[in-house]
């Protein structure tokens, strides 16, 4: 045996001499195929000669990092591989040496293919009868893996990593052109941020976190041989889930390699190998679900970003590759999400109502002028797990499932397709608008009974001879109101006299035009025209609508009618530093983080609206009179600035609203039960989202210079 092994590796010793491999890559590699197959290896050289020698290289996938507003806090990550690119120049020379001494000692002699190796691998593989050994060089095991990442298919997947003689025989084709290309410090790079280390790391900035809760430049030498020993076998060697013995055993043959190859002396080796593995083992956060627990509620507005996300065309055609896109293309994102305001309104919404109970209170606080969202909070915790939940509100679900509290994903601020709560007269702004937005001024004036026969169709007890007939919630209202005192004191019968002058249609398009959209079957059906002419129950706000939306709405009437779609981002910078774009509806090319912002009402017409909303808050407007009293008097001494705001209740409380603006910031407070709509608050509820949005306000402008509403032209107020 040992006579045959000398003839087969002398037979080839001309060929090794002279450097001309392609034979021998075959005879080595392919030896039993071509015994079976009476192929010579002419032939095969041919074949080898004629494969394709380009390597198609894709961006491997990375991790995409979501900060907060302030660039430094992380939110969480969304990978499928975790891993990030990072430069040679930011690895230890230890890992980039034990690579090497792990996996390809002759690294930087060979030209991609090692014909050493080679003879090796035929000798083994000709006693064998099989494919026993294949010679992979680093650079082939580069190939290898660029060819997996760069797969669409999974047959291009089976093709990159199947064990066949034909795959190893491109892999060396593409090895050779790949040294030609690039340099051996290029190769060891991009080999390093490809390469498996286990646990789902990818790279050596994924594996150096994973293991060691560090950075690759900070890596040890005995930190490096451990890792570099683990890309041979990552579950058999992997010190956290295995026995340590045998990854101690192959971190020490890396050792022995990098002593071999002078990277290490004797001693430093022996000192080392004394030294036991001590990992310090960290899980890198992926997904809303691994938002830190001390910023649990962090998490809803995570999983607004991720349904903004899949709506954008930025990120692809569909929203599963959008999806995709996040979770593969390495962005790092910071959001739109102020720590300070986040944490002022958790704070306020928890003081108010527990987690534990089964009404849902929340807080949405928007930037006027740029839409930027700057919290989300609601008293729920951002949890998978519902074991532990109360009882379902619904009778008839009660037995059958747990309630969405204290724990919860449901999106219930906002994002997604929840299908959010009736607003109540929070809605009366939009027909407000509407008329003076149709040359109505402030001035108009109407006598409002406690109970009027509109001219829109009815049925049911609010019928009055198939007329609807709406009705004020307290006989102070009646008597004659212009917008100032019918908006501070909410009267029904003063806006449904004013929406039937400017149109129901036109309060609905106003509506719209501030970004709400309709979700219910019947929101959408009645918002169609024509019947959005007979909508008269518009304005009472039984649409169902998300705190979102309204802080986005009302920020328009802070931001002098400058509508801004509410955006949960910053800054988006793609792996190589460049902000992201996209094409607008325009045209024009922008970043995809700039905000989105368009004249919707005039000036005029916003700074009006704001006038009259002064006085729902117990302020005074600056053009009229708001009358003796209003439903929301605790708010302008609470936010100890000029505020505007609008509270909202429903039929028998079922949900309870307060939307309100200052110059600077705008937001929409509700508490309503989402299991279950028609399970209703109480009037004893209704002052919690007055309260929430009043003190979040005054908290997070502390400080801050003070800013007055300017007064509308006396030309819109007559």
């Amino acid at each position: 045996m040992i006579k045959r092994t000398l003839s087969a590796t002398s037979r080839f010793a001309p060929l090794l001499r002279a450097g001309l491999i392609a034979g021998v890559v075959v005879a080595a590699v392919a030896y039993p195929l071509v015994a079976v197959g009476g192929l010579g290896a002419k032939k095969g050289a041919d074949a080898f000669n004629n494969m394709p020698s380009q390597l198609n290289v894709k961006p491997p996938a990375q991790t995409s990092y979501v900060y907060a507003a302030d660039g430094k806090t992380l939110l969480t990550m969304f990978y499928e591989e975790h891993r990030k690119y990072v430069p040679i120049s930011d690895m230890s020379p230890y890992i980039q040496q034990a690579i090497v001494a792990s996996e390809d000692q002759r690294f930087y002699e060979h030209n991609g293919v090692d014909p050493k190796g080679i003879a090796r691998a035929f000798v083994a593989n000709h006693q064998s009868d099989g494919v026993q050994q294949g010679a992979s060089t680093l650079t082939m095991q580069y190939v290898r893996m660029a060819q997996r990442d760069g797969a669409t298919t999974p047959l291009e997947v089976q093709a990159a990593t199947e064990q066949t003689s034909a795959r190893k025989l491109r892999e060396m084709r593409l090895a050779l052109a790949v040294e030609k290309q690039y340099s051996k410090q290029e190769i060891l790079e991009r080999y390093l941020n490809s390469a498996y280390f286990g646990h789902r790391a990818y790279g050596i900035y994924a594996a150096s976190e994973v293991f060691f809760s560090k950075s690759p430049k900070d890596l040890s030498l005995v930190e490096a041989a451990t890792l570099a020993g683990l890309v041979k076998a990552p579950t058999e060697y992997d010190p956290a889930t295995q026995d340590k013995l045998a990854a101690t055993a192959r971190r020490n043959y890396v050792l022995d390699n990098m002593q071999k190859m002078g990277y290490l002396s004797p001693q430093d080796n022996a000192a080392t190998k004394q030294l036991p593995i001590q990992l310090h083992l960290s899980s890198p956060a992926n997904d809303c679900i691994s938002v830190p627990k001390n910023l649990n509620s962090w998490g809803f507005f995570c999983d607004y970003l991720k349904a903004w996300w899949v709506e954008q065309t930025a990120f692809g055609d569909n929203a599963s590759m959008r999806e995709d896109n996040l979770r593969r293309g390495g962005y790092k994102i910071v959001t739109s999400l102020d720590p300070n305001i986040q944490n002022i309104a958790e704070t306020n919404v928890m003081a108010k109502e527990k987690s534990t109970s089964k009404f849902a209170h929340g807080l949405v606080v928007v930037q006027p002028g740029t839409g930027l969202v700057k919290a989300m909070a609601v008293n729920r915790v951002y949890s998978l797990d519902q074991s532990k939940n109360g009882t379902h509100s619904d009778p008839q679900k009660a037995s059958k499932i747990k309630g969405n509290y204290p724990n919860t994903v449901v999106p219930l601020l906002g994002g997604g397709d929840m299908p959010g709560y009736q607003a109540g007269s929070t809605f009366k702004m939009f027909t407000m608008l509407a008329a003076l937005d149709a040359g109505m001024p402030l001035s108009t004036a109407y006598n409002s009974p406690m109970k009027l026969v509109s001219q829109y169709p009815g049925e049911g007890p609010a019928s009055c001879g198939g007329r609807w007939c709406p009705s004020n919630a307290s006989g102070a209202m009646t008597g004659k109101h212009a917008m100032w005192s019918g908006f501070g004191k909410s009267v029904n019968t003063y806006f449904v006299q004013l929406e039937q002058a400017v149109g129901a249609d036109k309060a609905v398009r106003m509506a719209e035009r501030l970004g709400l959209t309709w979700r219910t079957d019947v929101d959408q059906m009645m918002a169609k025209p024509p019947r959005s002419k007979t909508w008269g129950a518009f304005t009472l706000g039984v649409s169902d609508v998300t705190p979102l939306e309204m802080a986005g709405a009302y920020a328009t009437v802070a931001a002098d009618g400058v509508y801004c779609e509410p955006l949960p981002v910053t800054s988006i910078q793609s792996p190589d530093g460049k902000q992201v774009t996209w094409k607008n509806p325009h045209g024009d090319v922008v970043d995809v983080a700039k905000p989105r912002c368009r004249q919707e009402v005039t000036q005029d017409v916003a700074r009006a609206a704001a006038d009259a909303a002064r006085c729902p808050t117990g302020g005074k407007a600056q053009t009229g009179s708001c009358q003796e009293w209003s439903t929301a008097p605790s708010v302008t001494p609470t936010v100890g600035r000029p505020v505007g705001g609008k509270t909202g209740t429903t039929d028998s409380t079922r949900s309870a609203w307060f939307v309100g603006f200052t110059r600077e910031l705008a937001a929409a407070s509700f508490i309503a039960d989402p299991d279950n709509p028609f399970n209703a608050v109480g009037d004893a509820q209704s002052q919690k989202p007055i309260d929430s949005a009043a003190q979040t306000l005054r908290d997070a402008l502390k400080g801050q210079p003070i800013q007055n509403f300017p007064a509308p032209s006396p030309a819109i107020v007559k």
